[in-house]
Order: C-alpha cells, then sequence, then structure tokens
C-alpha cells in the first residue's frame, strides 16, 4: 500500500485481503493467509495499515431489521426555513433511533434522512410528533421503500 498525494494506492495482495473480508469480514486470517500465499503476521500488519491509513473504518455486525419487526423504509427530504437551522434541526434527527443516515443535500431539500419504522402508523407517529416537530422545519416529503434491490459497497 502505498500514500500518493492523500489517495491510497492498494496492491494485489491489499486487494485479495479486503475482498475476502468484504465478503465475509469473519473469514479467519489464517485461511486468507493460505489463499493469498502469505504469512498470518503479514496479513495482520497489512491490515493494521490500512486501518491507519483510514481506508477500513471497522467492522461491524450488521442486523436484520425485519426479524424485529422494522418493516418500514423511508426516505425523507426536509425542508428548512433557512439554512442556519440545519445544525440544531441535526442535532434533533440525532435524538430520534428510527433515523439511520441524515444527509445534507443541494437541490428542494436541505436535508434527506433514511428512517426505518416498524409500519406506515409508526412512521407517520415519527413524521408528525418527532420530525414535523423540529424548529426550524417547514415541511417534509415522504418516499416509501417498496423494496431494497441493491445494497453494496464500493468495488475493490
Amino acid at each position: 500500500m502505498k500514500v500518493i498525494d492523500q489517495n491510497i494506492q492498494i496492491d494485489g495482495i491489499d486487494k485479495k485481503i479486503l475482498r475476502a473480508l468484504m465478503a465475509d469480514a469473519r473469514t479467519p486470517i489464517l485461511e486468507i493467509a493460505r489463499s493469498v500465499g502469505v504469512s498470518g503476521a503479514a496479513i495482520h500488519q497489512r491490515l493494521r495499515k490500512l486501518e491507519k491509513s483510514g481506508l477500513l473504518a471497522g467492522s461491524k455486525f450488521v442486523i436484520n431489521a425485519r426479524t424485529l419487526g422494522y418493516t418500514t423504509m423511508a426516505f425523507v427530504g426536509i425542508f428548512l426555513d433557512k439554512a442556519a437551522n440545519n445544525t440544531d434541526a441535526v442535532k434533533q434527527l440525532k435524538r430520534i433511533p428510527e433515523v439511520l443516515e441524515c444527509h445534507y443535500t443541494t437541490g428542494d431539500w436541505s436535508i434527506l434522512i433514511k428512517v426505518l419504522c416498524k409500519n406506515n402508523e409508526h412512521l407517520m407517529h415519527i413524521l408528525n410528533k418527532e420530525i414535523q416537530s423540529i424548529s426550524g422545519v417547514s415541511r417534509t416529503e415522504t418516499f416509501i421503500s417498496l423494496q431494497q434491490q441493491l445494497d453494496r459497497q464500493i468495488k475493490i
């Protein structure tokens, strides 16, 4: 791995390591080492360098929200009275556990959020009682996701 002008360049071994871990983050280091043809210690060293470079942002388990009863995914465009209200609005949005993502955007909305709710009633409650009551929010526009058809990371 090389860092050139703030850009990280990874070699073939790094790519093989990353692909294996992206496919299954629980793949044993020794299994990766055998498939790549280097020692387990070399894999550990490369992983430490990749983490230190900022390319790897950690690992996590992914919860299947459907098994907990969360079946309604929605994207909500939030219109603010003034752009200056953004910081306060985001602070309030952080307090709502159903808000999974929050993006400052160009275009009509000031903020775009991704919300996960148990059902449409729950979504309506979150919109009416939580989001639309935030100071500075003038209105919202909601799009319910019928089915997530793609979920992936950048290809290595």
